[in-house]
């Protein structure tokens, strides 16, 4: 099986292409943004554990320390 990533130019395309699906010639999947895959995951990991306050304070005070001191470089 080949694949291929097709840029849809002219809505009847997506016609012609919905009907070779029907057809069972092609099948069509809707290409997911890179984006919105990783906020899935990163939802996904932080529901099982979510950081505590505390933590995401220590997180931000811990790269704001480490900014600060490459900005008085």
């Amino acid at each position: 099986m080949k694949s291929y990533q097709v840029d849809i130019l002219n809505p009847k395309a997506l016609t012609l292409l919905r009907n070779l699906a029907d057809l069972k010639f092609i099948s069509l999947k809707k290409k997911e943004d890179h984006l919105q895959s990783v906020l899935k995951k990163l939802r996904k990991k932080a529901s099982i554990n979510p950081p505590s306050l505390e933590e995401i304070t220590k997180e931000v005070e811990f790269i704001r320390a480490k900014r600060n001191v490459r900005l008085k470089r």
